[in-house]
């Protein structure tokens, strides 16, 4: 992935670096996936540690203070700047010429172990998150090397999916799917709702093929060969089925909040091969139901 015309403006940033602490609470994002892992680990319901405003897990991640590791840190934040802005780039043109509305950015918070925001606390171990109430994306940008190392999805593109894929949920936010699916999860099962997150986790996802197509398309990067198996690196990676069986060796499929494999595959690709919002509805796909 190259970059052809990079927008690195801070604008729309907040630098929370150095600021954590050696606990906290966490929510949402790929780690809101481990913990309906460890909600059935211990036999509880995962939309009791699980909700879409936020939920909570402790953590112990100490903070980096190894100079070269500081180095890469501000390379992946000058990086997932730019990833971030270029997606808003996207999207104001795209609510400008299809919507027919203004698009209104959010802010990009990085942070180092521990933070708060108005969906409750986070920590490093959760990964990125949305909080639809302040409108940002969080990210501690040390989760980048989780990514690479223990998910194995290394590569620029997976780790631009990551931050377009929080972006999406901003999207959702401004075309008031949040609102609705929130209104609507709160009358259902267990199990309906579960699926319903699904599909908001795969629109997302959908979401994040888009920014990719029409990154491109308005000059902002170059893909190169290998970039589009390094954003489906990440798209496997992180998926129910694939997390569950590491953990447990086994899947539990009316727990998964996020989507297997292969449909988070399927629905990047959908939205990169198209860069077309029209196509981008999963809450009436007769195979999601």
């Amino acid at each position: 992935m190259k970059w052809i015309n990079r927008n690195d403006s801070e604008r729309n940033y907040e630098d929370r670096r150095g600021r954590g602490t050696k606990r906290g609470m966490a929510f949402g994002g790929v780690g809101a996936i481990v913990i309906v892992v460890i909600a059935l680990l211990l036999g509880q319901n995962p939309l009791q540690l699980l909700d879409m405003a936020g939920t909570g897990l402790s953590s112990s991640t100490e903070e980096v203070t190894d100079p070269s590791r500081a180095k890469e840190n501000e390379e992946l934040k000058v990086f997932t700047l730019g990833v971030f802005n270029s997606a808003n780039d996207v999207w104001a043109e795209i609510f400008r010429r299809q919507i027919g509305e203004t698009y209104r950015p959010p802010t990009l918070v990085t942070f180092t172990d521990h933070t708060t925001s108005p969906c409750g606390e986070a920590s490093a171990s959760t990964g990125p998150f949305y909080c639809p109430t302040d409108e940002k994306v969080y990210i501690d940008l040390n989760f980048f090397h989780q990514l690479s190392g223990e998910y194995g999805a290394k590569g620029e593109l997976a780790m631009a999916y990551v931050t377009a894929h929080e972006v999406g949920h901003h999207v959702q936010k401004l075309l008031g799917i949040i609102d609705q699916v929130n209104q609507a999860r709160a009358r259902l099962s267990e199990k309906e709702a579960n699926k319903l997150n699904v599909k908001v986790e795969l629109q997302a996802d959908f979401f994040a093929g888009v920014w990719a197509y029409q990154a491109q398309k308005m000059n902002i990067i170059l893909l190169e060969p290998g970039d589009l198996e390094s954003a489906i690196s990440a798209t496997t990676a992180v998926g129910d089925d694939t997390l569950q069986k590491e953990a447990m060796g086994y899947t539990v499929p009316d727990s998964f909040t996020h989507g297997t494999a292969a449909q988070r595959t399927y629905w990047f690709r959908k939205g990169y091969e198209s860069g077309d919002i029209r196509q981008g509805d999963p809450f009436n796909d007769p195979d999601l139901n």
